[in-house]
């Protein structure tokens, strides 16, 4: 195995890079698949990393003292909200500040806001992680829901017992999803159910239960996109699934973050009146 050694020359920093050079370090080793660190390495690239965060987080700093909304805004939240209630308003927020740049990223997996994963986050439960500024947005519920189409050729289930009549759509349990959305399906399968199509995603179970293929068990936020669907068994539901909107304290007083987070406040806000009304 041949050792490679790594010589680093920071034309910002020339002091840190001329300490580094003396270091005389291997922090890397070559084999037949490539390039690995080397312990030393893998502490240089934590140092770095973490160098590298703090400077991205004053630059933000930087440009949000200023009024004007504008620059890159990175939001995580899951695939489900993300794609079914969050992307199609999206247009409203462009009209309003056209310099914004929106970096979305849908996964079940939590992002560490404080190490600059992402910016601003809308998640299914409360944050865990210190330094974060949360908002609870709105509690969500898992509903049974399928088409007009559907029932009219399939009939209504009464009880939970009918559904050896129909077909279920959902996630399957061992999928990534908020705990109750699995709760309440490992009780679902606890009954004859005649038949059923497990979906990755909540955007994929929408999908095949608006082309008729069954009763799925959806995010109530849906209703107000999808008036065509209609609520199967109004009993069963889901317990509460709390929504929040974190984002660093360092970035409190980011323009940015303050038009994203008033936007969708008033998007719920107006959904809750669609709704009620």
């Amino acid at each position: 195995m041949r050792v490679t050694r790594f010589t680093c020359r920071n034309p910002l920093f020339p002091a840190k890079s001329e300490r580094l050079r003396k270091l005389n370090a291997t922090l890397f080793h070559r084999h037949a698949r490539g390039l690995i660190l080397t312990e030393q390495g893998e502490l240089l690239f934590d140092a770095t990393k973490a160098m590298n965060h703090r400077l991205e987080a004053a630059v933000a700093r930087i440009r949000d003292s200023k009024e004007e909304v504008f620059g890159e805004l990175r939001v995580t939240t899951t695939t489900a909200f993300g794609s079914m209630w969050l992307a199609p308003r999206l247009p409203k927020l462009y009209e309003a500040y056209p310099d914004l740049r929106i970096d979305l990223m849908l996964e079940e997996r939590v992002l560490d806001l404080p190490m600059r994963e992402a910016d601003v986050a809308i998640r299914m439960k409360e944050p865990s992680q210190a330094d974060l500024i949360r908002k609870r947005l709105m509690d969500v519920h898992m509903r049974l829901y399928a088409t007009p189409s559907y029932l009219e050729a399939n009939g209504i289930p009464e009880t939970l017992d009918d559904l050896s009549k129909f077909r279920l759509i959902c996630q399957n349990t061992s999928a990534a999803q908020v705990s109750a959305g699995a709760a309440l399906v490992r009780e679902l399968l606890t009954y004859d159910v005649g038949s059923l199509l497990t979906v990755n995603n909540y955007f994929g179970v929408l999908q095949s239960v608006l082309n008729d293929l069954g009763i799925g068990v959806l995010p109530d936020y849906i209703t107000q996109d999808f008036p065509q669907l209609t609520r199967v068994l109004p009993d069963i539901e889901s317990k509460d699934i709390p929504v929040y909107l974190a984002y660093p304290e360092e970035l409190r007083a980011s323009k940015r973050i303050e038009a994203f987070r008033d936007f969708v406040t008033s998007e719920l806000a107006a959904q809750r009146r669609s709704m009620a009304s």
